[in-house]
């Protein structure tokens, strides 16, 4: 879906922070947007919009389309409410920090529980692959040994609680 083109001079400044705050996130998140560094092309993925609309959303020329805001925030890491507030779409007023902090998202509520060690690296940036292997073979370790301790704990009749 396209975003929302800019018209108003108000809007547009606020297109030009929104952007801004995107793309110093983008670059802080591993993603390299320097032309020919693929890092617009692997944004746009990761979000989900064509490389077109991030190219107009980081040059502020558009704001995103609202249902697009959570996928924006995830890849970016960082929150919905920081991306709005922190870009003056809205005031710090209109969205408390601690409104609905108990309130999980619709991506929130529908996001699996586990997340592979795969997606983990991915998240974190890590694509040296020496590195990765490393870390995917310490992940999957850790998955066993953490198996392995339920197994003998249930054995042994204990019950714990997950923190």
């Amino acid at each position: 879906m396209r975003s929302m083109e800019t018209k108003q001079s108000d809007a547009t400044s606020t297109a030009e922070r929104f952007g801004a705050l995107v793309a110093n996130l983008a670059i802080e998140a591993g993603y390299n947007l320097d032309s020919g560094g693929g890092g617009r092309s692997a944004l746009a993925r990761d979000i989900g919009m064509s490389p077109s609309a991030v190219g107009r959303m980081l040059s502020g020329k558009s704001l995103p389309m609202p249902h697009q805001l959570e996928a924006i925030a995830r890849v970016v890491r960082t929150d919905v409410r920081t991306l709005l507030v922190t870009a003056g779409v809205i005031s710090d007023q209109s969205w408390p920090s601690d409104a609905n902090a108990d309130v999980l998202s619709a991506t929130q509520q529908s996001q699996s529980p586990s997340l592979s060690p795969e997606a983990a690296a991915d998240a974190w940036g890590i694509t040296d692959p020496g590195i990765r292997s490393m870390l995917l073979g310490s992940i999957e370790q850790a998955i066993r040994l953490q198996k392995a301790s339920s197994r003998e704990a249930g054995d042994r009749g204990e019950t714990g609680t997950r923190g």
